[in-house]
């Protein structure tokens, strides 16, 4: 979760368009009444608004693309990096091949937005996060992960045992191809069980740290622990809502 820039299919040109960060606040309630009332509401508040806002609203399977920085950054699969460090045994540098060369995970799970928004049964494949934090070895009094992104704004966190969920991926495709610029690509963080601010797009580094260090949007308001049913401790009281 990011500031919005525009919505779109996953086939669809994106057009990034600014909108604060306390319009973005806002958007759980309209949505409510987008969703009550239909397309009318949506259609006014579009008019009132403009388009940036109006396309943004809750409601539908479409995805809405979001930016802090309020653009994308631009990774090549063969300049892809993704730097792990910190609290390990063998610090390591993984290329997008040397993800590609680990096995394998891939499931459906649907992509939910703190704002509202859902796009269910969403194809994802990627490698465990926990297969990568094995490879690297995490050292005695690891507590967390924090995680980095290319467009060097964006940062989120995990506990190291949210890390070793079985959904939480760090994925190179999604909706049936590689993961685009503009959802997050060539690498992204996907968390199942949490709203979409949690899954951090553009994924540069990864650091195992020994105290959960908040990212920019618990910084901002945001819970920690972003689980789906609302609740905000360390576990998931209700893991089957993914």
């Amino acid at each position: 979760m990011a500031l919005p820039t525009s919505e779109v299919k996953s086939t669809e040109p994106v057009k990034r368009t600014a909108i604060g960060r306390r319009t973005i606040l806002g958007l759980s309630a309209l949505g409510a009444l987008g969703v009550a009332f239909g397309s009318s509401v949506q259609s006014f508040l579009g008019s009132a608004f403009g388009s940036g806002l109006g396309g943004l609203l809750p409601g539908g399977d479409r995805f809405r693309i979001y930016s802090i920085t309020g653009t994308f950054p631009k990774v090549k699969d063969s300049d892809y990096r993704l730097k792990v460090s910190g609290l390990v045994e063998r610090p390591k540098t993984f290329t997008l091949a040397d993800l590609k060369a680990m096995p394998v995970t891939s499931f459906k799970k649907p992509f939910q937005c703190v704002t509202g928004w859902r796009v269910p049964n969403v194809e994802w494949e990627g490698v465990l996060l926990s297969d990568i934090l094995a490879t690297v070895g995490v050292k005695q009094g690891a507590v967390a992960l924090t995680f980095e992104s290319y467009d060097r704004a964006d940062t989120e966190s995990l506990t190291i045992d949210q890390a070793h969920l079985p959904d939480v991926i760090v994925a190179y495709q999604m909706l049936g191809a590689p993961v685009t610029t503009e959802h997050g690509g060539p690498v992204r963080l996907y968390v199942a069980q949490m709203f979409g601010y949690k899954s951090l797009k553009w994924l540069s580094a990864i650091r195992v740290v020994n105290t959960v260090q908040p990212g920019f949007w618990e910084r901002n308001g945001y819970p920690v622990n972003g689980w789906l049913d609302g609740s905000t401790g360390p576990t998931n009281p209700t893991p089957s809502l993914d």
